[in-house]
C-alpha cells in the first residue's frame, strides 16, 4: 500500500517541476501548437503554445513507479515489478511513441497534420498487437496470464471463452479506442487531463479492492481471478498523480498541451488497466465522457454522409459544438469534469453492488 502512496506523490512531484522545466525548453525551440483554421476562432490565441507535454507525463510515470518500488524494498524482498506491470509500461510508452511522432512531424514541418491517419492506426494496432500477444501468454506459476480469453463488465462473464486469435483483436479494438478517445477529448484547456485523473483514480480504488479480494490470497465465492492487482494499482496512482501535476500548468489558461504523446498514451493505458482488470466493458461507464465525445464525432461523419451534407453538431467533437453556442471554455470544461466524475462514481457503484449483490 505503501507504494501505492510513494508512485501517486512522486509522479505529481515530476509533473509538477518537469513541465516548467518543458515549458522553457519548448518555447526557446518553438515548439508550439498550431492551430485549425476551421476549429473555434477563440483557438487562435493559443497558437504557438507548447505542445508535446505527454512527454513529461511519461517520464513521470516511470520516475514514480521506479520510486516506489525502490522505496519498498524489493530488490531485497522481491517485490519486483510484475509481468502486468512491465505490459502497461509497454503499451503507455508505446502509444506515447507514435504520438510524439505525430507531433514533432507537425511541429517540424509548421502543418496541422502529422503522421497520415493509416500510418497512425498502423502504429497503433502494432503496439496493441505486440501487448495483446504477450499479455495472453505471459502465465505466472499457477498458469494465470495477465489477460484472460473471456470478456468482462466486472469480472469475466460466465461461458465467454474466445480463441486467441479474437481475444488479439478485442484487445486491439480497445485500445484503439481508448487511445483515439482521449485523443479526441484534448480539445479543451484541461479537459482530458482532468477526466483522465478520475478514471485512474477509480482504477486505484478497483485494483486495491481486487487485490484484497484476491482468489490467490483470499480465495471465496466472490473473489477475483486477476494477476498482479497491487502492482496495477501502484501504476493507476502513478498515472493519476502524473495527471494531477499536469493539469496544474494545463489548466486554463494552459501554459502547455500534451500533444498526441499524452492522449494516446493515456487511452491505451485506460484499456489496458480495463483489460487486466476484467473490467473492460466497465470502461465504457467510468470513461463515458470519452465513449460521449468520441460518438459525438461518428454521428457527426456518418449522418454528414448519409444526408448529403448536413450536421447534427455544429461541430465535433462535442466540445467544440459547445463553444461556437457560445459557452465559455472554462464553463464546458467544468461541466463535462462533472460529468466524468459522475460517471467514475457510477462505474465504481456498479462495480461494489456487483460485489455486494454476488451476481
Amino acid at each position: 500500500m505503501l507504494a501505492i502512496l510513494i508512485a501517486g506523490a512522486f509522479s505529481m512531484l515530476g509533473t509538477l517541476l518537469g513541465t516548467r522545466v518543458a515549458i522553457k525548453f519548448l518555447i526557446a525551440r518553438n515548439y508550439g501548437q498550431l492551430i485549425r483554421d476551421d476549429g473555434p476562432t477563440t483557438h487562435h490565441t493559443k497558437r504557438g503554445t507548447p505542445t508535446m507535454g505527454g512527454l513529461v507525463i511519461m517520464f513521470s510515470v516511470l520516475f514514480g513507479y521506479f520510486v516506489a518500488k525502490l522505496a519498498t524494498g524489493y530488490a531485497s524482498s522481491g517485490y519486483a515489478p510484475s509481468a502486468s506491470a512491465w505490459l502497461i509500461l509497454f503499451l503507455f510508452c508505446g502509444l506515447a511513441g507514435i504520438g510524439f511522432l505525430d507531433d514533432y512531424i507537425k511541429i517540424s514541418r509548421q502543418r496541422n497534420l502529422g503522421l497520415r491517419s493509416k500510418t497512425k492506426m498502423i502504429g497503433q494496432v502494432s503496439v496493441a498487437l505486440v501487448f495483446a500477444v504477450l499479455a495472453i501468454n505471459w502465465e505466472d506459476d499457477t498458469g494465470r496470464p495477465p489477460i484472460s480469453n473471456g470478456i468482462s463488465f466486472t469480472r469475466d462473464l460466465v461461458g465467454w471463452q474466445f480463441p486467441a486469435v479474437v481475444i488479439v483483436i478485442w484487445v486491439i479494438l480497445m485500445v484503439a479506442g481508448a487511445s483515439n478517445g482521449v485523443n479526441l477529448a484534448d480539445g479543451l484547456d484541461g479537459l482530458a487531463t482532468g477526466a483522465s485523473a478520475m478514471v485512474f483514480g477509480a482504477f486505484v480504488l478497483i485494483n486495491i479492492w481486487q487485490s484484497n479480494q484476491n482468489c490467490s490470497s483470499n480465495p471465496g465465492p466472490k473473489c477475483y481471478e486477476v494477476r498482479d492487482p497491487l502492482d496495477l494499482a501502484v501504476i493507476a496512482s502513478a498515472l493519476t498523480g502524473a495527471c494531477f501535476g499536469f493539469l496544474w500548468w494545463n489548466a486554463s489558461p494552459a501554459r502547455i498541451f500534451m500533444g498526441d504523446t499524452g492522449s494516446l498514451s493515456l487511452g491505451g493505458a485506460m484499456a489496458g488497466l480495463a483489460l487486466m482488470t476484467r473490467t473492460e466493458l466497465l470502461l465504457v461507464i467510468i470513461g463515458g465522457l470519452f465513449v460521449a465525445i468520441t460518438f459525438s464525432v461518428i454521428l457527426q461523419v456518418g449522418y454528414f454522409k448519409l444526408s448529403g451534407g448536413k450536421r447534427i453538431f455544429r461541430m465535433a467533437p462535442l466540445q467544440h459544438h459547445f463553444e461556437l453556442l457560445g459557452w465559455e471554455e472554462i464553463t464546458i470544461v467544468v461541466r463535462f469534469w462533472i460529468i466524468s466524475g459522475l460517471c467514475v462514481a457510477a462505474g465504481l457503484g456498479i462495480f461494489y453492488w456487483e460485489w455486494v449483490a454476488g451476481v
